[in-house]
C-alpha cells in the first residue's frame, strides 16, 4: 500500500485492507502515512512491516522510517521508495537509480502502476486505499514473492465509502 493519508483522507484503512494485512506474511507501505498512529497500528498487526516515508510525512515518521528501504523477499531484491518522478521515462530512470533491484514499490501519484524496465526491474505502485484522486477506485496490491519470482500480482479495487 501507499498514500494512506490517515487520518487526513480517511479515519482508518478500509476493513478489506486490514484483512489483507492480517493475512500477509509481509506488508509494504510506500510512504505518505501522515500520522505515526497508522505506523504503530500496522506494526502491531502485520507479521512483518516494510516501509519508507513520503513527502507528507513529518519528523516523527522520518525518525522511524528511511527514505528508501531495501530488503530481500522470496529471493527478490526489493526496494521501497515514495517518489520516482514523472511517469515519462520512469522505467529508465528507476533502473539507473536501483540497478541491484528486482522489484521497486513506490507511491506518491495515487495511480496504480505495473511495468517493467528493459533490464527487468518491475515497478509497482499500489495506488491509494483512501484517496483515489482522479482514479475510478481506491486500490492496493497483493503479490507472491518466492524462489526469485514475483507472481500473483493483483490490483484490488475498494468499494467507495457509502456505496
Amino acid at each position: 500500500m501507499a498514500d494512506t493519508h490517515v487520518p487526513k483522507r480517511a479515519r482508518d484503512l478500509p476493513e478489506q485492507l486490514w484483512a489483507a494485512v492480517d493475512a500477509a506474511d509481509v506488508v509494504v507501505h510506500a510512504g505518505d502515512w501522515v500520522d505515526v498512529g497508522l505506523l504503530d497500528a500496522l506494526e502491531g498487526r502485520a507479521a512483518r512491516l516494510i516501509g519508507c516515508y513520503g513527502n507528507n510525512d513529518g519528523a516523527a515518521l522520518r525518525e522511524r522510517l528511511p527514505e528508501v528501504t531495501r530488503v530481500e523477499l522470496g529471493g527478490l531484491r526489493v526496494a521501497v521508495v515514495h517518489e520516482t518522478g514523472a511517469a515519462a521515462g520512469r522505467e529508465e530512470r528507476c533502473a539507473a537509480a536501483f540497478p541491484d533491484t528486482d522489484v521497486l514499490v513506490f507511491g506518491h501519484s495515487h495511480i496504480p502502476w505495473d511495468t517493467s524496465a528493459a533490464g527487468g526491474l518491475r515497478l509497482l505502485n499500489p495506488g491509494s486505499p483512501t484517496d483515489r484522486r482522479r482514479q475510478p477506485d481506491c486500490t492496493y496490491l497483493t503479490a507472491v514473492a518466492a524462489e526469485g519470482q514475483l507472481t500473483e500480482v493483483t490490483l484490488h479495487r475498494l468499494p467507495r465509502r457509502g456505496a
